[in-house]
């Protein structure tokens, strides 16, 4: 076999993996949520708990739900009975991992944990285990088979178990209303934090970048103030200085095609009325959404009475590394 059907046959495998996982979800998984809810609501942690492969796994499923607003923290069993089970208090909620059911390592840590009060959740392939038995919800992770030519290395068993990690911060996450402005708490720096936590006032072109102009002036005016600012487009306003139209390169491309004394036109003319704004206090995610669905070049930024206060050029975006 070739290395491409190789992988294609992981592939496989897994796929059938996690299918057989979900089509086992049950009434337990709804009680795990219910604990991982009401063990945060009390403002109390997660402890998750695995060795080998699966304790990789549950450092992944801790981050993760850690980063969604759920405090997790890892718990390595062997160093728990040496000390480190200090992390755990009354009230917190186990998160334990052993395909087998029957590691040696948790098994032992199982009496010490039982004398504090704390709910166990176990993720397993074995849910008749000596784990299984002491828990108060048991998720079932067990697959057909492994990738593995040999059904020896942890392979399918570990990808199901990192789904069902997944699917329960996910489905806590929604039960307990997190926003994405929580989750931009938790996520400050890189793409996301750029992205959740930048407001349009960040971003935009202000003050000498932000072209304006009246009704009354004409083209030829609009495009001398356009060019001045750098800009693509020139933002019109009525008396109270609200916006009430845009005048773009573009406009004047297709009005000189068509006729070339546009340029002693007045703007009321020839600009476009109602156009599509955003509110400077509004999220710079929610402008990358209207750049994505709407096709413009410049985006006119308002406060609240509706007056232009600033512009943001499509072009911005990569540089600002919001995209």
């Amino acid at each position: 076999m070739n290395h491409l059907a190789r992988a294609r046959e992981v592939f496989d495998v897994e796929v059938a993996a996690l299918k057989a996982v979900r089509a086992r979800l049950d009434g337990a998984f709804t009680d795990a949520v219910n604990l991982v809810v009401a063990t945060l609501s009390a403002g109390r942690k997660i402890v998750v708990v695995g060795i080998g492969k699966s304790g990789n796994i549950g450092r992944k499923i801790a981050a993760t739900l850690t980063s969604t607003g759920s405090t997790s923290v890892v718990l390595d069993p062997v160093d728990a009975l040496h000390g480190d089970l200090g992390v755990l208090s009354d009230g917190d909620l186990v998160l334990l991992l052993s395909y087998s059911g029957a590691s040696e390592e948790l098994v032992n840590l199982l009496p010490a944990m039982k004398r504090f009060s704390v709910k166990i959740i176990t993720l397993t392939g074995a849910p008749r285990s000596l784990l299984a038995h002491h828990s108060d919800v048991v998720l079932n992770v067990r697959v057909p088979r492994e990738a593995c030519p040999f059904n020896l290395a942890p392979t399918a068993s570990t990808t199901a178990m990192l789904a069902m990690g997944d699917a329960l911060a996910m489905a806590s996450l929604e039960a307990r209303g997190f926003r994405p402005q929580d989750f931009a708490r938790h996520h400050p720096s890189g793409a996301i934090g750029r992205t959740l936590l930048l407001r349009v006032r960040d971003i935009m072109r202000g003050e000498g970048r932000n072209p304006v102009a009246t009704p009354a002036t004409t083209v030829k005016e609009a495009l001398l103030i356009m060019t001045r600012a750098r800009a693509g487009c020139v933002c019109v306003v009525n008396a109270s200085g609200r916006l009430s139209g845009v005048f773009t390169d573009g406009d004047f491309r297709r009005h000189i095609a068509a006729d070339e004394g546009v340029l002693r036109a007045p703007l009321s003319k020839v600009m476009t009325r109602h156009p599509i704004c955003i509110p400077q206090e509004a999220l710079a995610v929610e402008a990358l959404k209207i750049f994505n669905e709407r096709n413009i070049d410049d985006l006119i930024v308002v406060d609240e009475a509706r007056r232009p206060v600033g512009l943001i050029d499509s072009q911005d975006l990569p540089r600002l590394k919001v995209m």
